[in-house]
């Protein structure tokens, strides 16, 4: 039980809805069951209270004490997982009740559908959104990852045509939106892209939807996000609309996204909601078309390859219905950064938690869950090792995952964060780590290998690698000191990513007040 600690924790803060079942030992030997043994730390074998470690980190876990009901038991535990903002229960079984029989039952799946939780005070509270559209004059939406959860894509989209207005996403809402919409500008955050950052910070009005924004979002100062625009912030999680950080919401909406978007949308037809943003998405376009992630600069050394441009070719050579699956730290930044994502395409990552070793188990279990279809995993040298083994199960399953290490010999995001805040000491970054030949790691489990050594190889072989009818480990050479960049440094507010631009040309694209840096303030790594 306690193996899944790390899945369930993933599922929790990514509103995942699972069912975790475990088992526990026999009633009569748990501690408390017997007089004097309640101080005891363990009566039997494996004895573990998964139900109190997992408490803080699922909707509910419970142990099961009957064989009666168990059917309804279930249920309602699916029941809880799947209502309001979704996320994993878990149920544990002792032993004695593991061997008994139940009677039979048919589970009842239901299909839940979003409920208003006030349809009256929505519908006032939207009337207020459109009165402040037709005041603005530079208006953005924001795209979180419950527009995915509450299957609002076709939605967002439709409403995103009709508003005309920019667009901007977190990284889990990354995938509801064309990477080449005219009205996509970009991602946001301390990893943000430089268009979508200067896009929301020049912003008048903000409707954020699906999104916690959290300070990966906001940057470590979040009373300097969007800070001279109205910010509508629509969350189904009343928890996280009630959070104060610095960041005031004008105006809260603790409704599911789904509902909010198809109101919101009947009611601007209604109202004959009808304003030309012309100007203002130039400017936002203009900066799309002024700060590419991919540089030209990127291919002058062919040594090792960039990860932008890798990233990039990927993006070119992917398919609509492809799932993409990066895992954490450097490798994870840099896809996200670089990602040219096509709609229709599912993209994502245990974006709350961000352990290391996720994407390659994920990507089995999306592989499976989509019929053995091909996913492409995307991982790095370090991560991978912490789960290698199940190389055998893809053999075994004859899963269709081509799994792309970026390699970089070290661990490249803490290693930037040493070298900014703590002296370039690289202790079990770049010294003191290393990793395994994958070359010899194919072999031994039969799986084909290929090798992109620099620049000028990257498209031919992520081609012959994703056209290869079979599992694939492509090894992708990065140079050890390769940085993330942009990135948010030093209490900088998002806008002011670093590298920094010089402050001539900083200051040509901030239409706002500027602020001065916080270096009490460390971003994390």
């Amino acid at each position: 039980a306690t193996n899944l600690i790390t899945g369930i924790a993933c599922s929790y803060f990514d509103s995942i809805p699972n069912i975790h079942i475990t088992g526990q030992v026999n009633i009569n030997e748990q501690r408390g069951s017997l007089p004097g043994t309640k101080k005891s730390r363990q009566i039997g074998f494996q004895e573990t209270d998964i139900v109190s470690i997992s408490s803080p980190i699922t909707k509910k876990s419970i142990m099961v004490k009957t064989e009666k009901n168990f059917g309804k038991f279930l249920e309602g535990l699916y029941e809880i997982s799947q209502n309001d903002r979704q996320g994993p229960v878990l149920l544990d079984i002792p032993m004695n009740l593991q061997r008994l029989h139940v009677n039979k039952f048919r589970f009842k799946e239901k299909k839940f559908s979003p409920k208003f939780k006030n349809k009256k005070i929505l519908v006032s509270k939207i009337l207020k959104i459109i009165n402040l559209l037709k005041k603005a004059n530079k208006p953005v939406l924001i795209t979180g990852g419950g527009v995915r959860y509450s299957k609002s894509i076709k939605e967002l989209n439709n409403l995103i045509n009709i508003l005309k207005i920019p667009v901007v996403s977190t990284w889990s809402g990354i995938d509801t939106i064309d990477y080449h919409n005219p009205y996509y500008i970009g991602h946001i955050g301390v990893y943000g892209s430089r268009s979508g950052n200067f896009t929301i910070q020049n912003s008048d009005l903000v409707i954020s939807m699906g999104s916690r924004l959290d300070t990966r979002v906001t940057g470590g100062r979040p009373e300097t996000f969007a800070r001279n625009a109205k910010i509508i912030m629509v969350d189904i999680d009343k928890g996280e609309l009630d959070k104060r950080r610095g960041l005031k919401p004008f105006l809260e909406i603790c409704e599911d996204v789904n509902l909010f978007i198809k109101k919101l949308t009947e009611l601007i037809n209604s109202e004959k909601l009808k304003k030309d943003f012309k100007d203002w998405n130039i400017y936002c376009r203009n900066l799309k078309l002024n700060f590419p992630v991919v540089d030209s600069s990127f291919a002058d050394s062919n040594k090792f390859v960039n990860p932008y441009l890798f990233v990039d070719n990927l993006s070119k050579f992917s398919k609509k219905n492809d799932v993409l699956i990066p895992d954490d730290g450097a490798h994870l930044t840099w896809f996200m950064q670089g990602y040219k994502n096509k709609i229709g395409q599912r993209i994502f990552s245990a974006y709350g938690n961000s352990p290391m070793g996720y994407s390659f188990p994920a990507a089995i279990g999306a592989s499976i869950a989509l019929n053995k279809r091909r996913v492409i995993c995307i991982d790095g040298e370090g991560s991978f090792q912490i789960n290698i083994q199940e190389l055998q199960t893809v053999v075994n399953e004859k899963l269709l995952i081509k799994i792309f290490i970026l390699n970089n010999n070290g661990y490249g995001i803490i290693k930037q964060f040493q070298g900014l805040y703590l002296n370039k000491r690289f202790l079990a970054t770049g010294k003191g780590v290393s990793a395994p030949d994958y070359k010899k790691i194919s072999q031994a489990y039969g799986i084909q290998y290929f090798k992109i050594k620099n620049n000028s190889n990257i498209p031919n072989i992520i081609k012959k690698s994703l056209d290869y009818k079979g599992a694939a480990i492509i090894d992708v050479f990065i140079h050890p000191n390769q940085k993330i960049i942009p990135k948010l440094t030093y209490g900088s507010p998002i806008e002011d990513l670093s590298p920094k631009l010089s402050r001539k040309e900083f200051n040509n694209y901030m239409k706002v007040n500027t602020i001065s840096n916080d270096n009490k303030i460390i971003e994390s790594n």
